[in-house]
C-alpha cells in the first residue's frame, strides 16, 4: 500500500501548492502515468478513484478537471473491462452533482460502459447506461448524427432484451431527427431497426413492407439483402389474412429471388390459396426468431393462427357452407375455435360470409372475383377477341397465312 500512499500524498500537495494552470496539469497526468503503469488490480483501482476525487474536486479549475478526465476517459478503454467498468461507474457517481459541467466526458464514458455491457450481452444494462447521456436536455450541442446513432443503438438494445416497448419509444426520438441526417448508413440502420420494432410488436404486415424496400437498397451488402427478403416472406406469412397481406403475398411470390429462400413453398401454398397442413410446417417454423414463436391468448402460436385464418380463406373459396364441425376437421382444430376465428374474420371484414349458430354453419359469400380495374382488362381482351373472332370468319385465309408465319418466326 506504499504506493497508494505516496500517490495520496503527491495529489494533496498539487492541490495545496498553487501554480499555474498548465503546470499543475502536467502534475497531475505525471501522477495518471504513475498509477497505470506501476499499479495493476485492486491498487489500480483504488489509484484512479483518488485521482478521480482529486480531479472533480471544485478547488480545481473547471478547465483542468476537464482536460484530465477526457484524458481519463481514452485510458478507461485500454484498461481491462472489470476495472474500467468499476472506475467508470465510481466517475460518474462523483461527477453527478456537477455532471452539467462535465457533459461532453460524461458522454464519453457512458459510451465505452455502453460497449462494455454490450460485449457481455448485458442488453438493459448497456441501453440504460446510454439513456443517461443527456442528448435533449442538457448544455451541448451534439450533433443530429451523433444523437441519431445514440437513439438506434438504444432502440437496438431494448430489442436485444425483448422490450419492443423501450425500443420503440426511442425508434419514434429518432424518426423526428432520421430526416435531418444525410448520413446514408445511419438511415439505413435506422430503417432496419424500424422494421425490427415493427416486427417484435407484431405488427407484420408493416414490418414485411420495410423489410422488402430494404432488400433493394444497393448500399446494403447482398447477403444482409437477402436476409431482409427472407425477413419480409416470413413476416407476411405471419400477418393476419386479409387484403394487405394478400397483395404482400403477390408482391414477394413474383419476386424471382424468393424462389430460392426456404420458405418458399409456404409462400406459394398462400399466394394459391392451398390448404397448409400442420405437418408442413417444420421447416418454417425452423427459420422463425424466440419472439416470433409467442403464444396468444388462446394458447396458440402466432403461427398457428396466421395459418388457421389462410386456410379459412382458402376454404371460402372452394366452399359455399360448411358445418362447424367440418370446418374445424378441416383447419385441424376443434369446432367451437373454428366458429370463434370465422366470426372473428367476419366481423373484421376479413372474410366475406355469415354464420348460422343454430344450424352450426358457415355460410360463405362469393366475393367480387376482380376489382373494378381488372374488370376494364377483362373487357378490353373480350373486345379484342371478338374482333379477332370477326376476322376469323371474313377472312380465314389471311388468319391462317399469319398463324403460320407466327409458328416459323
Amino acid at each position: 500500500m506504499a504506493n497508494i500512499t505516496l500517490i495520496r500524498q503527491q495529489l494533496t500537495s498539487i492541490t495545496t501548492s498553487g501554480g499555474t494552470h498548465r503546470d499543475q496539469a502536467e502534475r497531475y497526468r505525471h501522477i495518471s502515468d504513475v498509477i497505470l503503469m506501476s499499479l495493476t488490480g485492486n491498487e489500480l483501482i483504488e489509484g484512479l478513484k483518488l485521482f478521480i476525487d482529486a480531479i472533480v474536486n471544485e478547488n480545481v479549475s473547471l478547465i483542468i478537471s476537464r482536460q484530465l478526465l477526457s484524458d481519463l476517459s481514452l485510458n478507461l478503454t485500454r484498461l481491462p473491462d472489470n476495472i474500467s467498468k468499476e472506475v467508470a461507474h465510481y466517475t460518474l457517481d462523483k461527477v453527478q452533482p456537477r455532471v452539467i459541467s462535465f457533459e461532453e466526458q460524461v458522454s464519453m464514458i457512458r459510451q465505452h460502459l455502453g460497449n462494455i455491457y454490450e460485449n457481455e450481452q448485458k442488453w438493459r444494462d448497456a441501453a440504460n447506461v446510454l439513456v443517461g447521456i443527456p442528448l435533449e436536455t442538457g448544455q451541448k450541442q451534439y450533433s443530429v448524427d451523433y444523437k441519431l446513432e445514440t437513439y438506434l443503438k438504444i432502440a437496438r438494445l431494448y430489442l436485444e432484451d425483448d422490450d419492443p416497448i423501450q425500443a420503440e419509444a426511442f425508434i419514434n426520438r429518432a424518426s423526428l431527427l432520421q430526416a435531418e441526417s444525410k448520413n446514408e448508413q445511419l438511415q439505413i440502420y435506422y430503417k432496419v431497426c424500424y422494421a425490427r420494432v415493427l416486427d417484435y410488436r407484431r405488427k407484420f404486415i408493416e414490418a414485411a413492407q420495410r423489410y422488402n424496400e430494404l432488400s433493394y437498397r444497393s448500399i446494403i451488402h447482398e447477403e444482409e439483402r437477402v436476409t431482409a427478403l427472407r425477413n419480409a416472406l416470413i413476416c407476411t406469412v405471419l400477418a393476419s389474412a386479409g387484403q394487405q397481406r394478400s397483395r404482400m403475398l403477390a408482391i414477394l411470390f413474383k419476386d424471382e429471388r424468393c424462389q430460392s429462400l426456404p420458405a418458399f413453398a409456404i409462400l406459394e401454398k398462400m399466394y394459391l390459396d392451398r390448404i397448409i397442413r400442420r405437418s408442413e410446417l417444420q421447416e418454417f417454423e425452423a427459420l422463425l426468431q424466440p419472439h416470433q414463436k409467442a403464444s396468444m391468448l388462446d394458447g396458440s402460436t402466432i403461427l398457428d393462427r396466421a395459418v388457421i385464418e389462410h386456410n379459412l380463406l382458402a376454404a371460402s373459396k372452394s366452399y359455399k357452407n360448411i358445418k362447424f364441425e367440418g370446418l374445424g376437421a378441416l383447419l385441424e382444430i376443434d369446432a367451437e375455435k373454428a366458429e370463434k376465428i370465422a366470426s372473428q374474420m367476419i366481423t373484421e371484414g376479413r372474410l366475406n360470409g355469415d354464420i348460422d349458430q343454430i344450424d352450426s354453419v358457415v355460410y360463405f359469400k362469393t366475393s367480387e372475383t376482380l376489382p373494378q380495374w381488372d374488370k376494364q382488362i377483362q373487357s378490353l381482351c373480350e373486345q379484342v377477341n371478338h374482333v379477332i373472332e370477326l376476322i376469323t370468319k371474313a377472312h380465314p385465309e389471311w388468319i391462317a397465312r399469319k398463324l403460320e408465319q407466327q409458328m416459323d418466326s
